[in-house]
């Protein structure tokens, strides 16, 4: 019974110590800029990746046509904060680009928007 108690552990606790030793125990990232919506697109296209852990080729891989910080860590299954660690070392290798998402102001037109979606709720609900 402990064999299979072991076994269970090391499947689970592998990519997690892998990460671990992938990222040098950084969990967390000084990029604020970083956030879920943060377009990520490869630098480098063409060009050999110096960096040999698989977890930063996969990154590039998918960096070939923009996508966005939430979409990596989801495709390869990586927690948030450890899939922003490697793409910060990317990022200031050079090899990944970074672009914030365009925050609008909301101005005239937005609100005239919203009182149209207010008024057809109104319609609807009375």
């Amino acid at each position: 019974m402990s064999d299979e108690r072991e076994h269970w552990y090391e499947e689970d606790a592998g990519p997690i110590v892998r990460l671990y030793a992938v990222t040098r125990g950084r969990g967390r990232t000084e990029r604020d800029e970083l956030d879920l919506t943060t377009l990520l697109v490869d630098a480098g296209a063409g060009t050999r990746l110096r960096r040999t852990e698989p977890e930063y080729a996969a990154i590039v891989d998918l960096c070939r046509t923009p996508m966005a910080v939430a979409e990596v860590s989801a495709h390869l299954g990586l927690p948030l904060n450890l899939a922003k660690v490697l793409i910060t070392d990317l990022i200031e290798e050079g090899r990944l680009i970074a672009r914030a998402p365009q925050h609008r102001a909301v101005g005239n037109a937005d609100l005239g928007v919203l009182r149209a979606v207010l008024a057809g709720i109104r319609r609807v609900d009375g």
